[in-house]
């Protein structure tokens, strides 16, 4: 062989091992990369080319299913059994606009791609059956949140209900809501309801429940009574408050007002200043006790915690660290820069109802393969102890007085132990805003079933007057814990 051929072999030799180590290199070392890469087109048409698993209600119930459409891309097509109802929960999943929520966190399960079903979907290659994929079974129950739905109505607002014993979400409802259905597809139709939905500016894709936060007003006062016990300020309900007439805010001269000049707040026993939900008792009291053990109470609780995924992250809930004393007294009524998602106060009701045991909440019990077989099952985990068992019981006092005495008279359930706390809580800039009227509160059966339910509504009316947690908030939340524990 001559030197000019040689070399050229050389070369060719050195091109096709080259060619070798970078078909390995894609195949081998990038196929995961690129198999997932949001370019990757046929990551899509796969997704729909068999039926897609179901989100199943507790009970068993599913609430979505995969539709035989037999297109040109797509063979199935992903649809929803009363899509607004259950939008909050399980979110979107669109072949024009891919997944949110629990479509997006849970599909491996739910497309079938998830390493788990490996062996499963390696039988049904093997015995020709069509790729399936798993169902996810949430804690959800169906007539708790169809009552939240209902109950809500055209009113602008989120509701939520727990489990206190285990954090088991029961109902989780956003209202106004939207059909994922609308824009499952591809087609002009599709991308129109898009369109139409994100431009509307009632925000009906935005969930209220998870990922709104907002001033929790008078709720928060329960805070502030289980920091007074904790910290040993206050012993019993019965106790007197050291609070004046008329009460300026810390080195200023504001004066915080109650809701009524009518009000019994001079002085009053922590049970009566519950009972009438008065400002300058609980302003004070947290001006006493200042920011830190505030602020360590509210965290206990679960504010201030980027973390609280059940698995759709919630925002944080905020409570401040640096307020200034005046601040710190209107930070303990829900006020001034204090916030809260409507999960963060079933937490806190539902922390009071268990004995101050917080637990982790969470919305999928079970994940499995189209053949029922379990891939996961949820375990519960206790997020922290809010307050000792004899705070909370102490707390259920307050609250179970509420209900019975004062401004939570409308949550009352023949047959079940009610708490309750109502908030009118004032926003916009100088609290121009219309109030957005909150309940939170617990149920407990006799045979110690148990339910913890937070509400807030936005716009329940256009008169200010006529905004408050009782009278808006307070019935929604007594429907839900009465279909909750209804047998």
């Amino acid at each position: 062989m001559n030197k000019p051929i040689r070399r050229v072999s050389i070369f060719c030799l050195v091109l096709v091992l080259a060619l070798m180590v970078r078909v390995n290199w894609v195949q081998g070392v990038q196929a995961e990369a690129w198999a997932g890469n949001s370019h990757n087109d046929r990551n899509k048409y796969d997704r729909y080319a068999h039926p897609r698993g179901n989100i199943i209600v507790a009970g068993g119930q599913p609430i979505t299913r995969s539709d035989f459409v037999n297109g040109y891309r797509y063979k199935y097509k992903r649809a929803w059994i009363d899509g607004p109802l259950w939008a909050p929960v399980t979110g979107y999943s669109s072949q024009a606009f891919r997944e949110s929520q629990l479509e997006s966190l849970s599909d491996g399960i739910l497309s079938g791609s998830d390493s788990r079903l490996f062996f499963r979907n390696t039988l049904d290659m093997l015995t020709g059956k069509e790729k399936q994929g798993g169902d996810v079974v949430t804690t959800l129950n169906a007539k708790a949140q169809k009552a939240a739905y209902d109950a809500l109505g055209g009113k602008k607002g989120a509701a939520v209900a727990l489990d206190p014993r285990t954090g088991a979400i029961l109902a989780l409802v956003s209202t106004p809501s939207y059909d994922p259905g609308r824009f499952a597809g591809t087609g002009d139709e599709d991308a129109k309801a898009w369109n139409e939905l994100n431009a509307d500016p009632d925000k009906p894709m935005l969930n209220r429940a998870l990922r709104e936060t907002y001033p929790p007003g008078s709720t928060f006062k329960l805070i502030t009574a289980a920091a007074a016990f904790e910290n040993g300020k206050f012993q019993n309900i019965e106790d007197v408050t050291d609070t004046p007439q008329h009460y300026l805010l810390p080195n200023t001269n504001t004066e915080l007002k109650n809701a009524s000049d009518d009000e019994p707040c001079a002085n009053a026993t922590l049970k009566t200043a519950m009972d009438f939900s008065c400002n300058t008792v609980f302003g004070k009291i947290g001006a006493d006790l200042g920011g830190a053990k505030m602020l360590t109470q509210a965290e206990r609780f679960g504010f201030n915690n980027p973390g609280i995924n059940v698995p759709i992250r919630a925002s944080e809930s905020y409570f401040p660290s640096k307020s200034s004393p005046d601040g710190t007294a209107m930070d303990s009524i829900g006020q001034h820069d204090t916030r809260a998602t409507p999960l963060q106060m079933a937490m806190v009701a539902a922390a009071i109802a268990n004995d101050g045991r917080l637990m982790t909440p969470y919305m999928v019990d079970e994940e499995r393969a189209s053949n029922l077989t379990t891939i996961s099952k949820h375990s519960e985990h206790q997020l922290s102890q809010a307050v000792s068992p004899a705070t909370a019981q102490k707390l259920q006092q307050l609250m179970e007085s509420v209900v019975q005495n004062g401004t939570g008279k409308k949550a009352q359930i023949d047959g079940l132990k009610v708490g309750g706390k109502t908030g009118t809580a004032q926003h916009g800039e100088n609290n121009a805003g219309l109030p957005f009227a909150w309940f939170m509160s617990y149920a407990k059966a006799p045979d110690n079933r148990q339910v913890a339910v937070a509400v807030v509504v936005e716009d329940g009316s256009s008169e200010r007057d006529q905004i408050s947690g009782g009278g808006l908030a307070a019935p929604i939340a007594k429907a839900v814990m009465k279909a909750a524990l209804d047998r």
